[in-house]
């Protein structure tokens, strides 16, 4: 049975000043992420700014980062998008680079009946030996999975768990209780991962682990432990954090705060760029009411 771990960090890509990723960087990220609590890396996802990687450029990502923490945690690569030939191909050289895992992302634009979604990542699926993670994240592919589709996909071999970012809680908890023996559910959003695991849920994909791993880790401790009622003061602590990433679209926050915090993250791509004021001045003193988990050296 495939565990990719509980704590899964959708690590942010660092960038140079000229724009180019910052192999190094990354690395150091990646081995950061690990001593603070992360089980496994989602890497060349939408927190990576995936949108904005060539092929080789994330290629080169899933290896530098994969050699980076070796058998000390999962590394996840980010290869599906809106065309899936392109998918297919990125997924089987993803494999050749040791990728652990392949995160399935429903493809955005296209608008592909539930049919279609299924065939796509039925296709992707048998083109490599690696498990995938489903993504449903209707919030930017204007499409949602449903709860009968991803049960379809679960009963294929290598399908092993979904990030259920939907928001839909029926759905997600009808999930967990029809899928079969060994398939997860990753919480998709750091402020629903108290109630997906009270329900059942694996764990989370995270962001907010990028600079805060072992606290949450700490709170998914409490909730296996059976003690929900420290769980739950955790989850309440946490939240003003957890919004606070998403005052505007993400990566955007958890870039800035890492680099607040003194890791040199780099800036975004276009057509991403950096907060303004009006971000950076409600956000500075949230930040500062949390301690950083990620060494900083």
């Amino acid at each position: 049975m495939v565990d990719f771990g509980r704590l899964l960090t959708a690590m942010i890509t660092p960038f140079d000043s000229e724009g180019n990723i910052d192999f190094p960087q990354a690395r150091k990220l990646a081995k950061g992420l690990v001593a603070s609590g992360t089980d496994g890396l989602v890497i060349g996802g939408t927190t990576g700014e995936s949108p904005s990687m060539s092929d080789d450029e994330k290629v080169q990502l899933f290896a530098e980062v994969k050699e980076a923490v070796g058998d000390t945690a999962t590394v996840i690569a980010g290869t599906t998008d809106n065309n899936h030939r392109k998918s297919v191909e990125l997924s089987i050289e993803a494999e050749k680079v040791g990728a652990d895992g392949l995160l399935l992302t429903v493809p955005a634009y296209n608008k592909p009946t539930q049919e279609g979604l299924y065939q796509n990542f039925k296709a992707i699926s048998e083109a490599t030996s690696l498990p995938g993670l489903l993504y449903n994240v209707p919030s930017r592919t204007a499409l949602n999975m449903t709860t009968e589709t991803t049960l379809r996909l679960a009963e294929i071999d290598n399908i092993v768990g979904v990030k259920e970012a939907s928001s839909d809680y029926v759905q997600i908890t009808n999930i967990i209780d029809k899928a079969p023996d060994g398939f997860r559910v990753w919480s998709g959003n750091d402020d629903e991962t108290f109630p997906i695991m009270c329900v059942g849920g694996h764990g989370v994909v995270s962001v907010a682990s990028n600079l805060y791993g072992n606290q949450i880790k700490t709170m998914m401790g409490l909730i296996l432990e059976g003690n929900i009622e420290s769980a739950a003061a955790e989850h309440k602590r946490l939240l003003p954090i957890f919004k606070a990433l998403f005052w505007v679209t993400n990566p955007i926050p958890i870039k800035y705060a890492a680099n607040r915090a003194g890791f040199n993250a780099g800036p975004n791509r276009l057509p991403l760029c950096d907060p303004d004021e009006d971000f950076t001045s409600p956000f500075n003193p949230v930040m500062d009411e949390y301690k950083v988990d990620l060494p900083i050296s």
